[in-house]
């Protein structure tokens, strides 16, 4: 016994001295070893536990080193969690559970004494000069395993009285560790709430959509100490997700496609409203574009829905730099967070939507102004105006065939009539023309329009290409009226390509509806203008334009109970979506054979 270290040989300093069996004494150094142990971690500081507590173990075994890993089994290493005697360079150094003593006892959950550690096939060099090692498994909590081991610069430095002591200590390291994680759980979570009871006025502060969504972005990066963090939305149709804002991200991943809410792993958050979270996204076959997370340095993944309403409108995402399994605090955090960012964000939304309201109402006060100027000053030239034409008539000019003054009265007629005509003009747009309704075959007043404008399209080196739908829908609708939206929308289309271009117009029947599309390769709308377009005086970007155009177009399509969009295709320039009901089938018979599609070249 003697030959094997100091434990059984004296006891720590200040013990009692008891005459006793040999039995008995052994039990007494031990337990007096282990106390020695406890004491030393409840008086260290915090956080330093561990260390003063492997302190006394190493003094109570005459050992050169003593160590605690625990595996993280996200990753598949041990890692250090606390040594004495091991050198720095030691401790730097990856320690793989498939590989080694360590890795051994970890695997198996056995513990192992090795007396000669030069001649061990699975011998780490964890000490220069070690000769011995005893290692015992902690067990912390499934599945946290590790080990507990000491090193001795001799052989056979440790025995079965050793080994039976070490995992009396073992048991005292793992509840240690249990208390310190959860120490460190309670104070992350103080950290965390109050965190988010700091962030709560800053998130409620922003007022536009755009500012809020900025806020959450930005708030909840800090709040997870991420790498990135971003946040879509769904879109009108509730088909796709599309990204809104994202803070700390790089041009790969705010360019990335619009994400499926059928086919991609945040889309599953989507549907089942629950967060998800996936340990590393450049591995993982449930994330669609690993390469961009490469790029952009994104590993782990915790995403979380944003509900308001009652209903999922997006999610809100995470990201670290490095595998990581979110606990279940970081996840109920962002969730409490996406919760207040969500009613944050339809706060934002509906103040948005209702300074918008305000200045919809505002033009159309200034619209209804002029448009009652202008009746009031039509009305009170119309008068004038009477007076002049019958005073005109009644002078009776009749001149000889070479008169000059044959041609002056002519002309003056022709002008009197004129200004009569632009004063009807002006009283009509004071009316409300309601349509009238009625079965309109839609691709023949497609191809009777494309005949009108032929030649401004060759004029302007633009090719027509036309593709009806072969079953001839028909609409509900004024067929004057909607001749009008379309010649709208193709004049619109020809001016915005100056420099020539392809005008595309498509018919489709789906269902109750039939959409007509009217798609030009022009420089296209920008964001808001597409967002106004149709709903309010579009301010116009040609010389001479009023902007009316549109807002024409919208009012007529409205009044036909329809929907009217624009969109911003990938390849370029606009694409009008006109989306009208289609005729009752009583009203829809036949219109003839189809039509097929062609293409007019201008």
């Amino acid at each position: 016994m003697s030959t094997r270290g100091s434990l059984w040989e004296r006891l720590p300093a200040g013990a009692p001295v008891l005459a006793q069996a040999e039995w008995a004494l052994r039990r007494r150094v031990q337990l007096e070893w282990l106390e020695a142990v406890q004491q030393a971690a409840a008086r260290a500081p915090a956080g330093q536990g561990l260390e003063a507590a492997l302190e006394v173990v190493q003094e109570a075994l005459a050992a050169e080193a003593a160590l605690v890993v625990l595996l993280n089994p996200t990753t598949g290493f041990l890692e250090w969690q606390a040594a004495s005697g091991v050198s720095a360079r030691c401790l730097q150094q990856p320690l793989r559970v498939s590989e080694g003593i360590l890795g051994w006892v970890t695997r198996t959950g056995r513990a192992t004494r090795v007396d000669r550690l030069g001649t061990h096939p699975r011998a780490e060099r964890l000490r220069p000069r070690a000769q011995s090692l005893l290692a015992v498994p902690l067990e912390v909590a499934d599945p946290a395993r590790g080990v507990l081991a000491v090193l001795a610069d001799r052989e056979c430095a440790f025995g079965p009285e050793e080994q039976s002591w070490l995992e009396l200590c073992a048991d005292a390291m793992a509840r240690l560790i249990r208390q310190a994680w959860a120490l460190e759980r309670e104070q992350q979570r103080a950290r965390m709430f109050q965190t988010l009871a700091e962030l709560s006025p800053r998130v409620h502060a922003a007022e536009s959509l755009e500012d809020a969504l900025g806020t959450v972005t930005r708030e909840a990066g800090r709040l997870m100490q991420a790498r990135l963090c971003s946040l879509l939305l769904l879109d009108s149709t509730g088909q796709w997700l599309d990204l809104r804002a994202a803070w700390g991200a790089g041009p790969a991943y705010r360019n990335k496609p619009r994400l499926s809410v059928e086919e991609s792993f945040v889309g599953v958050v989507v549907r089942r409203g629950r967060p998800m979270q996936i340990a590393n996204v450049q591995t993982s076959s449930r994330y669609q574009h690993t390469a961009v997370a490469r790029q952009e340095g994104l590993v782990a993944l915790l995403s979380v829905p944003l509900i308001w309403g009652g209903h999922c409108a997006g999610v809100l995402n995470v990201y670290k730099d490095h595998v990581h399994v979110f606990s279940d605090l970081e996840v109920s955090v962002l969730r409490a967070f996406a919760d207040l960012s969500a009613q944050a964000l339809d706060r934002a939304r509906w103040h948005e939507r209702l300074l918008e309201v305000e200045e919809e109402l505002r033009r159309n006060e200034r619209l209804a102004a002029l448009g009652l100027l202008a009746a009031e000053v039509a009305h009170e030239v119309r008068n004038p105006l009477t007076v002049i034409q019958m005073l005109y008539h009644s002078l009776n000019l009749q001149f000889p065939p070479h008169d000059p003054r044959a041609e002056d009265a002519a002309v003056l007629g022709r002008k009197i009539e004129q200004l009569n005509r632009i004063v009807d003009r002006i009283l009509d747009l004071t009316r409300t023309g309601q349509p009238q309704f009625a079965s309109v075959p839609i691709n023949p007043l497609l191809e009777e329009l494309a005949r009108l404008v032929r030649h401004k399209l060759r004029q302007h080196r633009i090719e027509l290409v036309w593709e009806p739908d072969p079953r001839q829908p028909r609409v509900w609708g004024d067929a004057g009226q909607l001749e009008q939206v379309f010649l709208n929308l193709v004049l619109n289309a020809t001016q915005a390509m100056r420099q020539g271009g392809v005008l595309r117009l498509r018919t489709h029947a789906r269902g109750k509806d039939v959409d007509v599309v009217v798609q030009d390769t022009g420089p296209g709308l920008s964001p808001e203008q597409r967002r106004l377009a149709f709903r309010s005086w579009l301010p116009s970007t040609r010389p001479g334009g009023t902007g009316l155009g549109l807002a024409i177009v919208g009012r007529i399509v409205e009044a036909h109970q329809g929907r009217v969009r624009a969109e911003a295709p990938k390849s370029g320039g606009t694409r009008i979506r006109v989306t009208l009901p289609a005729a009752p089938p009583a009203e829809g018979g036949s219109a003839g054979a189809s039509s097929d599609p062609c293409t007019v070249s201008g």
